[in-house]
């Protein structure tokens, strides 16, 4: 590849022919595509178009780049912001391996506070107070970067790239993670950027994300420029209406349930818990929260960025400590009378973008599916017939089947997930617990997934728990409702048993 620096005319970036080839397969293929002083970019394609891939090549941080790419001065003397949910793990990684909290007198070691992150070594100035008003986020100033919310986080990320003033921005879907009055208020701050004087290319998965400031689109398909120009055109173009809106494949019957290594109780509810409050330190995260999941129910918990999601649910599978004295009953069996954790998790089903993001790499789809059977993000064990029939159909009912043998790296982000969701479900959980599962998806994957549970809950004994801050769509299947509301002392939660999906 060739990088050269434009000191000259009104052009920010150009790539002439550029190829990108990762683990020896093709991503990128030929992009040729020029940006100019005024113009504001939305790249849009479905999961695995190569969107990330064009913005690392862009950035610097991709190798086997091949082609030519020229970066306008601008860009060259201020450098390029990024913003993508990977930079948010890297830094919550590099906070957890850095803790020291056994050696300090309160135990607690906060890690990089949000202010510091979004200062990076410089003063507060009267445009740090700005954005932190503007984005809502002078409350967790001062809160280690390990302990706020996926939303507040891609807000502190979005953040700290505006204020160190670059000379180009990308940011990678930054509705992700965001509740549905966080993603308003991020669309008037994007609608804003987009009408500055900062260049913004913005990724994008779906046609409804593409802010109204927008004025031209790039569209990648499976690595290749389908569509490039002005916004208008561009969305005129039958092409990318049927990429962005393809017909969703069949689906197959689900196949007999696994034996379960456990007796569930013949009577009572599943999940109870009652009059039960979490507090770390000052901080009161749970106070006084009554839910009782009944025989059948299928559950939507949702709620804004930080209420307290993740703590509830790390009490129903065994991850926290302070559900012990507490008046939770889990399957039958007080919390605390002896069980194990394993006693716990092996009756759930899980998906979440962390296992998603911590998969173990260089697997079959196929394999990937068989590794449920054993609760690890990898496959260390033998497997038998039994185990390989059985993950085959699970790729089967969810209409994946033509998948079994290909690398689990090279499909896209939707399709891993629902490969990770036909896992979570081989050992025929009692409760499939879905945390943000739509998240990272385009539209097409998002409707895929949704149906995938609906067709789980209506053909199976499993019961659904689906977890979504967001403004995306609910399963059909849902016939409760917990919802985490605001008050003046921070969230009550409310059970509804009347809920419809």
């Amino acid at each position: 590849m060739t990088d050269h620096d434009n000191e000259a005319g009104d052009e920010l970036l150009s790539l002439n022919n550029v190829n990108l080839t990762y683990r020896a397969l093709p991503v990128l293929q030929g992009v040729t595509w020029r940006v100019q002083r005024g113009e504001q970019w939305v790249c849009l394609g479905p999961n695995g178009a190569g969107k990330t891939s064009l913005a690392n090549v862009i950035s610097g941080r991709a190798a086997h780049v091949s082609g030519e790419v020229h970066k306008g001065a601008c860009a060259t003397r201020n450098g390029i912001g990024y913003v993508c949910f990977e930079q948010a793990k890297a830094l919550c990684d590099r906070d957890r391996k850095l803790d020291d909290s056994e050696f300090r007198a309160d135990a607690s070691d906060p890690g990089t506070q949000v202010r510091d992150l979004m200062l990076q070594g410089r003063d507060p100035d009267r445009a740090f107070d700005d954005w932190s008003q503007r984005l809502n986020m002078s409350h967790i100033l001062d809160r280690g970067i390990r302990y706020i919310s996926t939303g507040e986080m891609r807000k502190t990320l979005l953040a700290s790239a505006i204020l160190n003033r670059p000379g180009l921005l990308i940011l990678d879907n930054p509705l992700d993670g965001l509740d549905r009055a966080s993603q308003s208020a991020m669309l008037e701050v994007l609608d804003d950027l987009l009408r500055g004087e900062l260049p913004v290319v913005l990724l994008c998965r779906q046609l409804e994300d593409i802010p109204a400031a927008a004025t031209h689109l790039l569209v990648l398909q499976q690595g290749s420029v389908l569509d490039a120009g002005e916004r208008n055109s561009v969305l005129a173009n039958p092409a990318v209406q049927t990429l962005m809106r393809p017909e969703l494949p069949p689906l197959g019957a689900l196949p007999q349930p696994a034996q379960r290594p456990y007796e569930l109780p013949t009577q009572g509810p599943l999940l109870a818990l009652r009059d039960v409050s979490v507090s770390y330190g000052d901080l009161c995260v749970l106070d006084g929260v009554d839910w009782v999941f009944e025989r059948g129910q299928h559950c939507c918990v949702s709620g804004p960025n930080g209420c307290g999601k993740t703590t509830l649910l790390s009490l129903i599978t065994g991850d926290n400590h302070k559900a012990y004295g507490q008046d939770i009953t889990l399957f039958g069996i007080r919390r605390g009378s002896g069980e194990s954790i394993w006693d716990i998790k092996q009756k759930y089903g899980q998906v979440d973008t962390q296992l998603h993001l911590g998969f173990a790499r260089g697997m079959k789809a196929l394999e990937v599916v068989i590794s449920g059977y054993f609760d690890t993000v990898g496959l260390y064990d033998d497997f038998g017939d039994r185990q390989r029939q059985g993950a085959g159909a699970w790729l089967d009912a969810l209409g994946l089947s033509h998948l079994a043998r290909e690398s689990f790296d090279a499909l896209s982000f939707g399709l891993q997930r629902m490969v990770l969701l036909a896992r979570a479900m081989v050992k025929s959980p009692a409760i499939l617990l879905l945390d943000e599962p739509t998240l990272g998806l385009d539209g097409f994957h998002r409707r895929l997934i949704l149906r995938a549970i609906d067709h789980i809950a209506q053909a199976s004994d499993t019961q659904v728990i689906f977890v979504s801050h967001s403004a995306g769509e609910t399963p059909a299947c849902v016939n409760q409702q917990l919802r985490f509301e605001p008050v003046e002392s921070g969230f009550r939660v409310v059970c509804d048993n009347n809920a419809i999906g």
